[in-house]
């Protein structure tokens, strides 16, 4: 079967210019630094978010991991939204790899304020924890790809100035934010002592994020990629894939928006669903189905047998996300597959 696969939008396959951007790269050995489609890659990301230095790594999980590595020491305590992927969905990392606790706060839709986090600000003493870090996440994926708004980054900002706590941003999905609100990279970036991007999520490169920051971060963190396992060859074919798609990809994310749009408002007023329209900002939809009384395996594999892959979110829920891979076309028939089985 040829399944409408809105699981992710890491699931998309290079398209053929990108297999051939790829096939053509000119390579070397990037853990001597000397793979220069790994460093066109680097410099040209940095430039666009405005930082010195930034370095290539193969996943999102090891970009965060490395950050929160280079601003911290074991005993250090980090802060973040109760949902953030860098606490939920990273395998208890921030513990195992940098020994550090994670203190969370419960925003709304994703979003926590500078007024939460100034009530969580600890004295200092010697029997207490260090803070030492603030992660954001934008867009915010476990809230349906809500945007983090640019005001309230300015506010915690500041705050952590206050504190001399440093800022890091997983900016997994900082692409659709920055289509969604017409804000550039650089004008989110300035506010973070480090942050990640991802290519292989709304840009369909098949594998690849950027950490960025200073030039001393980026030594750092570069030591650090290799103690985790990260430091390859010639990678300059996967740097090839992520610089086609920072070419091609990058304006064509409001489609996968608009899709998004179209599949929510399509399905909101179905009775036994429910979709909170705020949170439909981006690429995802999350809907909830505690009225159909079926858990949640139960809906997806109904769903699957009908073509239409999604996956589980939180409680209760079940989620789609749109990527190049799909076309308006199947968005459109996976929205009646949804209305046969459950209007």
């Amino acid at each position: 079967m040829n399944y409408i696969d809105l699981r992710s939008d890491t699931v998309t396959k290079p398209s053929k210019a990108m297999l051939e951007a790829m096939v053509h790269a000119e390579v070397g050995d990037d853990v001597f630094g000397e793979d220069p489609t790994v460093n066109k890659l680097q410099e040209r990301v940095a430039t666009m978010f405005g930082k010195e230095a930034a370095l290539f790594v193969p996943s999102g999980v090891m970009g965060n991991q490395i950050c929160i590595k280079v601003h911290t020491q074991p005993g250090d305590e980090i802060l973040l939204d109760q949902d953030a992927h860098i606490f939920v969905y990273e395998t208890g990392a921030p513990g195992l790899l940098s020994g550090v606790q994670m203190r969370t706060v419960m925003g709304v839709d994703g979003i926590m304020t500078a007024k939460q986090l100034r009530k969580l600000m600890r004295p200092r003493a010697y029997y207490l924890p260090i803070q030492k870090l603030i992660c954001l996440e934008n867009t915010f994926g476990r809230m349906g790809g809500t945007v983090f708004p640019m005001e309230e980054i300015k506010e915690i900002a500041e705050m952590a100035h206050d504190y001399k706590l440093r800022m890091h941003l997983d900016g997994a999905r900082l692409w659709n934010a920055s289509i969604a609100t017409k804000i550039e990279p650089r004008d989110y970036a300035q506010y973070f002592d480090s942050l990640t991007v991802c290519f292989s999520k709304a840009l369909g490169a098949p594998v690849g994020s950027m950490i960025m920051g200073t030039k001393e971060f980026i030594d750092r963190a570069r030591r650090y990629r290799k103690v985790f396992g990260g430091g390859m060859r010639q990678v300059g074919i996967l740097a090839a894939a992520a610089l086609y798609a920072l070419d091609n990809n990058i304006e064509r994310i409001q489609e996968d928006h608009d899709k998004a749009a179209y599949f929510a408002n399509e399905l909101k007023d179905l009775p036994k669903f429910h979709i909170d329209m705020r949170t439909v900002q981006t690429n995802m939809v999350i809907i909830e189905i505690q009225k159909l009384k079926k858990s949640q395996q139960e809906v997806l594999t109904t769903l699957k047998e009908q073509g239409v892959l999604m996956t589980p979110e939180r409680h209760a829920s079940i989620r789609a996300v749109f990527h190049l891979d799909v076309s308006m076309e199947q968005v459109k028939q996976a929205v009646d597959v949804i209305k046969k089985l459950y209007a």
